[in-house]
């Protein structure tokens, strides 16, 4: 198993930087964060259309880059958790997690005893189909595996601290679109209830030594949402990127055309 990027890189007090995939699941894409400089990628398969073998053969191309390959799952479950880990992901994010019960099922399913009960496969993929020494693995494998919740709803508040109190998870991260539309302000960021929110997401995160998550659009939220405290930044989705480019790109040129 590679060293975890986004770990390092946080334990050194710096802010790494990601990038969300959601539609571009091509041999490529690695190569090409990679040359970006990019440190981490989450895979989405809460709202993406990746089957399980596309997302094995993603995992696989971002684990011979030297970016840290994340992923997104559906739901908290151990199937969901247990599967992506063992196809050699180096983290996980769960959406909207709630409870701090929720935070608990998600370390017992990613992490092994004594943290968690993940049930052991070796010399498979995660372990580049290499023979290991279990004890010496699966203590690494814990350390080195980042667990991020997203914070999404206004009960993901609430119980902030418990939720934050829990052992092993790594990041908090505001799913800002779900908590305003929790709050009944969809895509009001400018509102004082969700202002307040991250403030408090933030907070906790520097009280227990945990990164703080977002997404920002562009560089001017990235900015925003930098200068408050957020420390652990995923660049947009590709989709998005790729669209508006070619949105740029189309009207320069019919600019010059006309």
């Amino acid at each position: 198993m590679k060293a975890n990027r986004c770990k390092q890189l946080l334990a050194e007090g710096k802010v790494p930087v990601g990038h969300m995939i959601g539609e571009f699941g091509t041999r490529g894409m690695a190569q090409i964060l990679d040359t970006a400089d990019v440190d981490f990628v989450v895979i989405d398969t809460e709202h993406a259309a990746f089957t399980t073998a596309q997302l094995a053969d993603l995992v696989s191309w971002f684990k011979v880059s030297t970016i840290a390959p994340f992923v997104r799952i559906p739901q908290v479950d151990y199937h969901f958790i247990a599967r992506t880990l063992d196809l050699g992901a180096l983290g996980i994010m769960i959406p909207n997690v709630k409870t701090p019960a929720q935070a608990q099922a998600i370390i017992n399913a990613a992490k092994y005893a004594p943290l968690g009960d993940r049930g052991v496969i070796l010399g498979n993929t995660q372990t580049d189909f290499k023979a290991v020494t279990p004890r010496d693995f699966l203590a690494y494998a814990n350390q080195n595996t980042t667990i991020i919740c997203q914070i999404e709803s206004v009960e993901g508040i609430t119980n902030l601290e418990a939720i934050a109190q829990t052992p092993g998870v790594d990041i908090l991260w505001v799913g800002h679109f779900d908590l305003t539309n929790s709050m009944g302000i969809p895509g009001d960021f400018s509102d004082q209830r969700f202002y307040d929110a991250v403030h408090r997401v933030i907070e906790t995160c520097r009280k227990y030594g945990l990164g703080a998550g977002i997404q920002p659009a562009n560089l001017a939220q990235a900015q925003e949402w930098m200068e408050i405290g957020f420390n652990v930044i995923s660049y947009s989705m590709d989709s998005a990127v790729y669209a508006g480019a070619m949105r740029q790109g189309v009207a320069d040129i019919r600019k010059l055309a006309s």
